[in-house]
């Protein structure tokens, strides 16, 4: 009968292939993390930080629409039009989905596009009337781009407007904007504390901190109902 022959794996090679394991369990959690900076970044930022009027952007000289759209005149004639800060900071990173084209015409309160976030749809209404010029097609290719600098590089669309002053007459600039973003700050956390009570299985906790201030980007984990909802209660 042969003799049995116990080998001790520390003393050949599967002391190389513990390490090697080893390795690639630290490896792969890693890579993922690298793989996915975006995800990781905003999922960061909303753990840290919570959505409060102090860190919302409202740049004066521009014309605030209470649909949450902006405006800008520009020297050469053309009004640059956006979203604003607060909207991003509810919504998250969204893609942006025209629904016009350069050369079209559009009325004030007309659709020009969607702001998209997976399944979830928000309309935006022009805030002037006029020839659209141009569009940022660049926010239509990676969501999220128009989250990073929605004053400046986010621009969504530019138009030759026909009635400047008689349609921002009644807009919010400098200072009045800032204490109406506020207002509608208190009304978002309202709305989104009781509406995440009545969401199937939801609780204000879902969109509030422990100190009551909402969490940055209360709306991206929200169905898209929520989102309806707020589209008819803020931006139409």
């Amino acid at each position: 009968m042969d003799a049995f022959t116990y080998t001790d794996i520390f003393d050949t090679k599967g002391m190389e292939y513990l390490v090697v394991i080893a390795f690639l369990l630290i490896l792969i959690p890693v890579w993922l993390w690298i793989s996915k900076p975006v995800e990781v970044t905003s999922k960061l930022i909303r753990s840290m930080n919570g959505l409060s009027a102090a860190i919302l952007n409202i740049p004066r000289g521009l014309f605030y629409n209470k649909n949450h759209t902006w405006a800008y005149l520009e020297k050469g004639g053309e009004a640059r039009v956006g979203v604003d800060d607060l909207l991003l900071h509810l919504t998250g990173g969204v893609s942006v989905d025209y629904v016009k084209k350069p050369g079209e015409k559009v009325s004030k309160g007309e659709l020009i596009a969607m702001v998209t976030k997976d399944d979830r749809q928000l309309k935006i209404a022009s805030p002037v009337s006029g020839e659209i010029r141009r569009l940022n097609e660049k926010l239509a290719q990676k969501e999220g781009l128009i989250n990073l600098d929605p004053y400046g590089k986010g621009w969504m669309l530019k138009v030759k407007p026909e009635n400047w002053k008689e349609e921002t007459n009644g807009y919010k600039m400098d200072e009045e904007a800032v204490e109406w973003s506020k207002e509608e700050l208190l009304r978002c956390k309202d709305f989104l504390a009781t509406t995440a009570q009545h969401t199937t299985g939801g609780t204000a906790e879902v969109v509030l901190q422990a100190g009551g201030e909402l969490t940055d980007f209360p709306l991206e984990e929200m169905p898209p109902e929520v989102w309806n909802k707020f589209q008819q209660e803020f931006l139409d």
